[in-house]
C-alpha cells in the first residue's frame, strides 16, 4: 500500500513547507492507511483464506459473521482503492511541484521507486507476506509515462485496464473447476494405493499447491497455524516460498492491473482537482451520493452471494469477486467525498489534524503495524495466531489506531518526517536529510 509514494514533498531535496502541502492528501492517505488495517488484521492474526472466508476461522457465531459482513461492505478493498489512486495523484503532484522548481523529476521518481521496491520486497520476506509496497514501486514505475495524459483519457484506459483481472479470473475458473474434480479422483486413486502416471503425478502436485488458497483443507489450516506459531526460522521457511509464488503469480494476473488501473485513475483525479480537494461542495456531496449510491448495494450483495454460494471458490473466481470489485471502487470515492465535505465544513478538525499527521507518515505508520500485529500473533511474539475471535481483532485494531493518533502528532512536532520517509528519502537523494525541527 502506498502509502508514502502519495506524499507530495519531493520536487527538490529540501523538505516541502506547510504551505506547499495539500492537506486534503494528508487527510484522505491517514484515512487510508488507519482504515488498511481493518481488513489487514485478518492476514495478521489467521490463515489468509479467512480474510475471504469468515467460515475458515475466526468464529461463527452472529457477532464474529457480523463482524466479516462490516468490514467486507465497508472497508474491503476501499482503502487499497484510496491508497492507490493517491499513488497516481502524487506522482502528478510531484511531477508538477518538481517541473515549476525546474527539479529533475525521472531520475528522482525511479530511484525512489527502486528503495521501495526494496523495502517492500524485506518487509514480504522477513517480517509480514501481506506486503504491498513491492506492488506499488513496481506498478508505479509502469504506470509513470502516462503522467502526461489528459484525464479523460486516463480514466478510460484505467477502467480498461481494471477489467483484465475479471476476464483472467473468468477464464481461469474453468480450469480450477476442471482441476477440483480431476484432483479429488485423483486423490482417491492414491488413496486405493493405485500408481499415478508422471502426467497425473504433476496435475496432483499442482493442485496440491493451489488447493491452501483456493479450498484449504484442515490439514492445510494446520499447516500454517503451526508455521505461524513456530519460531522465526520456522516462519520465514513457510512464508518465503508464500511470497515469492504471489510475486509471480499475483502481479501478472491481479495487482497489475487493479492497482495500475486504480493508479490511472487518481492521476486524472488529481488533474481534475479532486484528490487535491478543490471541488465544490456541492460536488462532493454529489460524488458521495454517487459512490454510496451505486457502491453500497454491491458490496451488501457481495457479502449476500458470497454466503449463498458458501464461499465457492470457482463462484468466486467467476462471478462473486466482481460485485465489490467494482463497488469497493464507487464506496471509495463515497469515503474520498464525505471526507472532503467534512473538512470543508470545518467540523471535526481536532481528529482530522491528527489524521494529517498519521497522513504525513503514513509510511512509518503502516510498517508499524506490521511490528506491532506480528510480535502479538506470531510464535516469536505473543503466539495468539489462530486464537482471537474475529470481533476481538477489531479491539485490537481500535487500540493500534488511538495509538497512531497520538504519536503521529507527537512525532511530527519534533521531526519532519517519520522514521521510514526520512530514510526513503535520505536514500532517494543518496544525501542525509535534515530531520529535526528548528
Amino acid at each position: 500500500m502506498n502509502i508514502a509514494a502519495a506524499s507530495p514533498d519531493v520536487g527538490a531535496a529540501s523538505p516541502v513547507s506547510g504551505g506547499e502541502r495539500l492537506e486534503s492528501l494528508d487527510l484522505f492517505r491517514g484515512v487510508a492507511v488507519l482504515g488498511i488495517l481493518v481488513m489487514n488484521i485478518y492476514a495478521f492474526a489467521m490463515p489468509f483464506p479467512a480474510y475471504m472466508n469468515p467460515y475458515q476461522m475466526g468464529g461463527t457465531e452472529p457477532w464474529n459473521l457480523g463482524t466479516w459482513v462490516a468490514t467486507h461492505i465497508v472497508f474491503d478493498q476501499k482503502f487499497m482503492s484510496i491508497f492507490s489512486m493517491l499513488f497516481g495523484a502524487g506522482i502528478i503532484l510531484m511531477m508538477n511541484r518538481a517541473e515549476a522548481r525546474g527539479a529533475p523529476f525521472g531520475g528522482l521518481f525511479f530511484r525512489r521507486q527502486f528503495w521501495l521496491l526494496l523495502i517492500g520486497a524485506l518487509h514480504a520476506y522477513l517480517l509480514w507476506v501481506g506486503d504491498i509496497l513491492f506492488y506499488y514501486a513496481l506498478i508505479g514505475m509502469l504506470v509513470y509515462p502516462f503522467r502526461k495524459v489528459a484525464p479523460k483519457k486516463l480514466i478510460i484506459t484505467g477502467a480498461a485496464v481494471m477489467l483484465v483481472p475479471l476476464l483472467l479470473n473468468y477464464a481461469t475458473s474453468f480450469y480450477v473447476e476442471e482441476m477440483l474434480v480431476e484432483a479429488a479422483e485423483l486423490e482417491a486413486l492414491e488413496a486405493e494405493g493405485a500408481e499415478l502416471s508422471e502426467e497425473q503425478q504433476v496435475t496432483l502436485e499442482q493442485w496440491l499447491a493451489a488447493r491452501p488458497f483456493l479450498a484449504p483443507t484442515e490439514e492445510d489450516v494446520a499447516t500454517d497455524l503451526a508455521a505461524y506459531r513456530g519460531s522465526y526460522a520456522d516462519i520465514l521457511e513457510y512464508r518465503v516460498p508464500n511470497v515469492l509464488s504471489m510475486h509471480l503469480q499475483a502481479t501478472p494476473f491481479f495487482m497489475l492491473w487493479r492497482i495500475g488501473g486504480l493508479m490511472l485513475i487518481g492521476m486524472a483525479l488529481m488533474k481534475l482537482g479532486i484528490l487535491s480537494g478543490e471541488q465544490s461542495a456541492g460536488f462532493y456531496r454529489r460524488l458521495a451520493l454517487a459512490g454510496y449510491g451505486l457502491g453500497l448495494p454491491l458490496t451488501i450483495l457481495s457479502a449476500v452471494s458470497f454466503f449463498s454460494h458458501d464461499f465457492d471458490p470457482v463462484y468466486t473466481m467467476r462471478i462473486g469477486n466482481l460485485p465489490n470489485y467494482v463497488g469497493s471502487v464507487l464506496v471509495a470515492l463515497g469515503h474520498v467525498a464525505a471526507l472532503a465535505l467534512l473538512a470543508k465544513a470545518g467540523v471535526l478538525s481536532g481528529l482530522f489534524g491528527r489524521l494529517r499527521a498519521v497522513g504525513r507518515t503514513a509510511f512509518s505508520n503502516y510498517l508499524m503495524h506490521s511490528l506491532v500485529m506480528t510480535s502479538l500473533f506470531y510464535g516469536y511474539g505473543l503466539g495468539l495466531y489462530g486464537q482471537v475471535p474475529r470481533l476481538w481483532q477489531m479491539l485490537f485494531v481500535v487500540v493500534l489506531l488511538a495509538l497512531q493518533l497520538v504519536l503521529s502528532p507527537w512525532w511530527l512536532s519534533k521531526f519532519r518526517f517519520g522514521p521510514a520517509e526520512y530514510a526513503w528519502r535520505s536514500l532517494s537523494y543518496w544525501k542525509r536529510q535534515p530531520m529535526r525541527r528548528a
